[in-house]
């Protein structure tokens, strides 16, 4: 039986009974996050990966098209138009797109298609963006024909050449930043004020705890209903809460765990509960590299047999239960729960703690002074787990992690770190094993970022040829793939280069007097310039306003 039966009973979106509030009395909305995002600008913010990043800039620039809610991402018909207002297909190679004549920059300038080969040209630069470049690498050419036309020139037909248009690149203001060396872009001025074109403004950050947005009254697409987004930054899951029961705060992701906070939120009255399925996976990445000098191997997780061994030690559904109750499933490889490519793989191996130690035994590993901690020629197989502090549901299953381990006679070293740090370190690929988390494209194409030998977010630096080969080739399929795709994600299982933990339902508490709220789960925000707001805002709103 698949286990992802319990999301067909998760509502995405909800609207509210109350009645619209006059454009007049627009309010504002509060969202608690857990990272403060420090570079919300397309193009820069792939080279980070961080989901803070992404869910500011969702609100400040447009893509040419966006996908539908559930739609597919190959082919043409799971597509809307955003800053395109069409496209057209020329031949098997050859994508033309139109965009809006009445879109315009936040500083009243015309978005152009002269924009938007400029982004490409920064997107397909791996020294700007080695994920993006990597990304787009099947496209040809991207040239305009005048000011409102963009054509998009691919070096083979494939499946997917919309998304990969539309999708990866927001275009940004080439009359602002043509000037600027590729090498400087990142600390240029730009960052810490940019300017978009989407329903939102940039109005200003702290750096560390409020980012603060206004209504593009004149967004070309529509006035937003919402007048005022604050994101308020607070790194511990309880302080989070508490923004949200208090009043501060008008949305909060990830309510849950631990579970009784559902019951804490839907008791004040004045908040529910929203879940949303979600594109994430949580798992413990194995470095194959030594973290002392990333030329050799990695003294104990190079052997394939003690991976293994870690992966068999863990009861990961009991550790889902305990955490996630309901709102969570463990994958089978590195696949969320949204992506189509779930249905084709079989459910992950069980708990097996005498195939574990086996294992381990023929790896050299035996407790030889009877502590309780296996070891090998004097070491004991002790290793540190990277653990990112704003993550409860990761914190939570962390501690479990370690008791399951020491029963195999593994000693793991918890390491909580805050949210910057952590991301410093594992990009730097400064861990054992890191509890990683990850928000997945729409598309299975996006697991080469993780999970190819050159992939821009390979951080612990696995690498397996033929992964790479069936990957690609399912990538570039014009049938469909997926003998392909399942063989591919079953060679990444047997190498074992992560234990794959966990694919969230992401819980939110959401103020009810917000309506038409609709939570995408590819890109939480990027409809709130649609959703709607009566009464007051939130209190932190109100202070906010009155102190500035």
């Amino acid at each position: 039986m698949r286990r992802t039966h319990l999301l067909a009973l998760v509502v995405v979106s909800v609207v509210s009974g109350c009645t619209p509030e006059r454009p007049a009395s627009r309010s504002s909305v509060v969202i608690a996050v857990g990272e403060q995002s420090q570079v919300p600008v397309p193009v820069l913010k792939a080279a980070r990966n961080r989901v803070a990043d992404n869910e500011v800039a969702d609100l400040l620039f447009l893509r040419l098209a966006n996908l539908k809610p559930g739609g597919a991402t190959s082919g043409e018909g799971g597509f809307e138009p955003s800053l395109a207002t069409g496209w057209t297909r020329r031949d098997s190679v050859t994508l033309a797109f139109d965009l809006d004549r009445r879109a315009r920059w936040h500083d009243g300038q015309p978005v152009t298609a002269r924009d938007v080969v400029f982004t490409f040209g920064l997107a397909r630069d791996s020294a700007v963006s080695p994920t993006l470049a990597g990304l787009l690498s099947r496209i040809d050419s991207v040239y305009a024909e005048g000011d409102s036309r963009v054509v998009v020139h691919y070096r083979q037909p494939y499946a997917e050449q919309l998304y990969d248009a539309a999708f990866q690149v927001q275009p940004l203001p080439s009359h602002l930043l043509a000037g600027v060396g590729r090498d400087s872009l990142a600390r240029d001025a730009f960052v810490q004020h940019p300017v978009g074109d989407g329903p939102y403004r940039w109005v200003r950050s702290d750096g560390t705890s409020l980012i603060e947005l206004t209504a593009n009254d004149d967004f070309f697409l529509g006035r937003p209903g919402i007048g005022r987004v604050i994101f308020r930054t607070a790194g511990d899951a309880d302080a989070r809460l508490n923004l949200l029961l208090s009043g501060e705060a008008d949305v909060l992701a990830a309510v849950v765990p631990p579970l009784a906070n559902g019951d804490r939120v839907t008791a004040t009255g004045r908040l529910r509960l929203v879940g949303v399925p979600s594109t994430s996976i949580g798992y413990l990445l194995f470095n194959t590299r030594d973290p002392a000098d990333t030329a050799r191997p990695h003294p104990i997780l190079s052997d394939v047999r003690v991976r293994r061994a870690i992966a068999l030690a863990l009861d990961r559904p009991a550790i889902v239960r305990a955490v996630l109750g309901p709102y969570g499933v463990v994958p089978y490889g590195p696949v969320s729960s949204l992506l189509w490519v779930s249905h084709l793989t079989p459910g992950p191996a069980p708990r097996d703690l005498d195939e574990a130690r086996r294992l381990l035994a023929a790896a050299g590993w035996r407790d030889a002074n009877g502590d309780g901690i296996l070891d090998r020629r004097g070491r004991p197989l002790r290793l540190s787990i990277n653990v990112p502090a704003p993550s409860a549901a990761r914190k939570a299953m962390a501690a479990l992690v370690q008791e399951q381990l020491r029963q195999a006679g593994i000693q793991a070293d918890l390491l909580l770190l805050e949210g910057p740090v952590h991301g410093e370190r594992r990009n730097a690929g400064r861990f054992d094993i890191d509890f990683s988390g990850a928000s997945q494209d729409p598309t299975p194409a996006g697991l080469t970022q993780s999970w190819s030998c050159r992939g821009g977010s390979n951080v612990a630096r696995y690498c397996d040829p033929a992964v790479d080969s069936m990957l690609a080739r399912a990538i570039v399929s014009v049938t469909p793939a997926d003998s392909l795709w399942r063989a591919g994600i079953e060679r990444i299982e047997a190498d074992q280069p992560a234990v794959f933990m966990y694919s969230p339902v992401l819980v939110y508490g959401v103020s009810t007097r917000l309506g038409n709220v609709d939570i995408r789960p590819d890109a939480p925000w990027s409809r709130v310039w649609r959703w709607s707001a009566t009464g007051a805002p939130a209190a932190a709103a109100r202070s906010d306003s009155a102190g500035r």
